[in-house]
């Protein structure tokens, strides 16, 4: 009789998420992942705080129906807006969301600098970056960068377009924040963005120390876990759910994931 493989669910309300795997795959390859992104219900960010933990909760009651033994938020907005309710769900299985271990990785990175925060307009307007950046001790500004999720969900990730959308951003950005050492990527749509975003610095003369935080929620969960038995050779290690268009989840997931997903699977949780 084989163990019950270690299970990590992962979270989000879309494909942005799959940064956030795509991290845990390469730094935990024992464990198992159930990964659900909630396409159906998306944008969260456009939704009611109430809302927002309504599916939050729901998708969370799903991964631990699907034997996770830990939970990862990988949605910023969620992460939020719904934390405290997601951890009420969850009981005794553990909780990280992406919004600390990004915090908690920039200050590593320069304690005593500036940090700008690139994130979707809800997570901007949830202050939560700068809440806990600011009990960190680090002075951040936030930008709104609504174009970047479309264009990246476009596949126009190394477009002009995009560089010059980019490059619009942060010069608005660095206008409020001209003494800024460090550039915080606060959506998980952001990391595929990495080396345009290192090539625009480049160019304005203005190099920053990107935060990737997909990466550092990965090592966040990394730090946190026991030690993970290999898995079985029948095991599964990787099972996906969304909760719309499983066609349009798998071509546009596998941009996100940086390979093919295994076949997707198509679940409902209702309105």
């Amino acid at each position: 009789m084989t163990s019950k493989p270690f299970t990590i669910g992962v979270f989000d309300s879309g494909f942005g998420g799959l940064t956030v795997l795509r991290e845990l795959l390469d730094l935990i390859p024992n464990a198992r992942f159930t990964y659900l992104g909630d396409t159906a219900r998306l944008p969260y960010g456009s939704k009611s705080r109430t809302t927002i933990a309504r599916y939050a909760v729901s998708s969370t009651n799903f991964l631990l129906r699907e034997g996770a033994d830990l939970l990862v938020i990988a949605c910023n907005t969620a992460t939020a807006l719904a934390l405290n309710e997601i951890r009420a769900a969850a009981g005794f299985v553990p909780v990280l969301g992406v919004i600390e271990p990004g915090a908690h990785a920039a200050f590593a990175a320069n304690p005593a600098g500036s940090v700008v925060v690139l994130a979707t307009a809800a997570t901007v307007q949830s202050n939560a970056y700068s809440r806990t950046l600011d009990l960190l001790g680090i002075r951040s500004t936030e930008k709104a960068c609504p174009l970047l999720v479309p264009l990246v969900e476009e596949g126009w990730t190394a477009h002009p377009v995009t560089a010059e959308v980019a490059r619009i951003y942060l010069t608005e950005a660095l206008m409020k924040a001209p003494d800024a050492t460090t550039l915080l990527l606060g959506c998980t749509h952001y990391p595929v963005l990495k080396p345009l975003l290192h090539t625009v610095l480049e160019q304005m003369h203005r190099p920053l120390h990107i935060i990737d935080s997909a990466r550092a929620t990965a090592e966040a969960v990394l730090a946190r876990l026991p030690a993970v038995p290999p898995l079985a050779a029948e095991a599964q290690p990787l099972a996906v759910f969304a909760t719309d268009s499983v066609e349009k989840f798998q071509q546009l997931g596998s941009r996100f994931l940086g390979h093919p997903l295994p076949l997707v699977t198509l679940v409902d949780l209702g309105g």
